[in-house]
């Protein structure tokens, strides 16, 4: 062997299946930039950025008009400010079916009939984190991180509850998907009649659009908490049970479908656990959550590995991005709506 052929030998690449000649570019921001624009960006760089990329492609799939669509809304999402995304999305026709807590229609109801979240800070510089929340308690402010919501409004909310829904259900045995509309019917007409400077909100627009609203753990809430002290003076009752009869015949009637997961817990299982009684799976999902999934929790579990339990079909489009909701659900609607333009 000459000295060249050695040289040659030391240089040759390796057989390589795996990688493809495909470099990262770097991401080239500007004034005047759109959110398609920046989202485009995006998809040339690499790690997070290029997840949230390919969840607005996989998003613009699942609101196209033949996909019915699940979403699943977990967190403070109502009091962050990410009301009128839902809100709009469900008017769209984007969303087929709602699944979410009862504290985000706590307080989705609360600004329907004029009460307000606050901007607020997670500690006074001059207090400790506890002291700054004892004085909040003293001032009767509720604090959801650095959102403040005074008490009068759940007050409020409460004679909303006693005035306006449970009368319109009278004494009967109803599933908390109709719970759901009668609330979402109340906050509508309460809004309208006040002339309340604030959108009817989410379950006002999944009423008017006969868009069902699920909330699995109810009794989790201000809401399930009403609906229970009622119950003990009344005949009403929920039925949990009587709502999974509705949602998985909308799934399995489906020619195709999408999972939009904002968050994890219950909303998200219930969403996905959807697919375990019909004949095929999702072929689109998407997730937003913080949650790692390192620790086997279903909050930041996988979607591909939902796919190991058959909620999601083996060739389905599906992408997980790990980053706050609330910036990551805007720009991901947003640039999934200009997709569809």
């Amino acid at each position: 062997m000459t000295e060249d052929d050695s040289t040659d030998d030391a240089h040759e690449e390796p057989p390589r299946e795996e990688f493809s000649h495909d470099p990262v570019d770097h991401v080239d921001v500007r004034g005047g930039m759109s959110v398609a624009d920046l989202v485009a960006e995006y998809g040339d760089a690499g790690i997070g950025a290029a997840d949230l990329h390919e969840a607005v492609d996989v998003t613009a799939e699942l609101f196209d008009d033949d996909v019915t669509t699940l979403m699943g809304l977990a967190g403070a999402m109502v009091p962050a400010g990410m009301r009128a995304i839902v809100a709009d999305l469900i008017r769209d026709g984007h969303v087929d079916a709602l699944v979410t807590t009862g504290a985000n229609l706590t307080h989705d109801a609360i600004e329907a009939i004029g009460g307000k979240h606050h901007h607020g800070r997670v500690h006074a510089p001059d207090r400790t984190e506890r002291e700054h929340d004892e004085q909040l308690r003293d001032e009767g402010v509720d604090r959801i991180y650095n959102v403040y919501l005074p008490q009068e409004h759940f007050a409020a909310f409460e004679s909303h509850l006693r005035d306006e829904v449970f009368p319109e259900l009278g004494e009967e045995v109803v599933s908390i998907a109709a719970f759901t509309d009668a609330l979402g019917a109340a906050n509508a007409r309460v809004n309208d009649a006040d002339d309340v400077d604030e959108d009817a909100g989410i379950a006002a627009a999944a009423h008017e659009h006969d868009v069902p609203i699920y909330v699995p753990a109810v009794q989790d809430s201000v809401l399930g908490l009403q609906a229970w002290l009622h119950s003990q003076v009344s005949g009403f009752s929920l039925d949990a049970l009587s709502d999974m009869s509705d949602l998985n015949d909308l799934a399995y009637e489906a020619d195709e479908t999408g999972a939009l997961v904002v968050g994890g817990g219950v909303p998200k299982n219930y969403v996905l656990q959807t697919m375990l009684v019909t004949p095929g799976a999702y072929d689109y999902a998407v997730q937003l959550t913080m949650d790692p999934p390192q620790t086997g929790g279903l909050s930041g579990a996988t979607l591909d590995e939902a796919r190991s339990w058959g909620k999601l079909e083996k060739e389905a489009r599906n992408v997980s991005v790990y980053a706050d909701a609330t910036i990551t659900l805007p720009l991901v609607v947003a640039g999934a709506l200009d997709r569809l333009e």
